[in-house]
């Protein structure tokens, strides 16, 4: 952890960390942004020396910067379809000062996964099937693209190879391709850590 630059009471609890967000920001955390805690234990897993480690719709970025600050030997990137999300996580990252963690603008489909080793996603196409949880109403949304994005990532993750990690939170096991086995689930049955065989 990065002690001496970085103040460490942000990281303390979700409350004190989300005040590097807007009221509106805040609003959404407990539905929508990973905890510290789930942060910690997923990262402690997918943090491997060098690793690089992708949040498939990263939001407000959270999750990559805790990460960041927890695991200094990996480096975390976020994807962020929202401009707006894309912003205030790019602001975030810049109060905190985390060296190690890189945010994109921009759709999970356009991008190279050859250019990570591991993953990470919160069930970011939930809103797709669920209207009243959506984070705003800037993207389209719909059972089709829930669908498409969810055979994208099946796909994607199906071709990576041996020993990719994968950590799912709130998300379902058909998304999960049979050649990753599960690992460890005993924090929480929803936070699940895999590895493929």
């Amino acid at each position: 952890m990065y002690s001496d630059t970085i103040s460490i009471s942000y990281f303390r609890k979700d409350a004190a960390f989300d005040t590097l967000y807007p009221i509106h920001i805040r609003e959404l955390s407990q539905m929508h942004w990973t905890g510290l805690d789930i942060s910690l234990e997923a990262s402690n897993f997918l943090a491997t020396p060098g690793a690089r480690i992708l949040d498939i719709g990263s939001g407000v970025g959270k999750f990559c910067i805790a990460s960041g600050v927890y695991h200094p030997e990996a480096t975390f990137y976020g994807i962020e379809q929202r401009e707006a999300l894309f912003n205030y996580a790019e602001s975030a990252k810049a109060q905190i000062g985390v060296p190690n963690v890189q945010f994109m603008h921009g759709n999970l489909t356009n991008l190279d996964y050859d250019l990570f080793d591991h993953f990470y996603f919160f069930n970011p196409f939930y809103e797709n099937i669920e209207p009243s949880i959506r984070i705003d109403y800037n993207v389209n949304t719909s059972f089709d693209l829930y669908n498409y994005y969810t055979l994208f990532i099946y796909e994607m993750l199906n071709k990576r190879p041996a020993g990719t990690r994968l950590v799912t939170f709130h998300a379902p096991e058909k998304q999960i391709p049979i050649s990753y086995q599960l690992m460890n689930n005993s924090y929480s049955p929803v936070l699940k850590m895999w590895i493929k065989k």
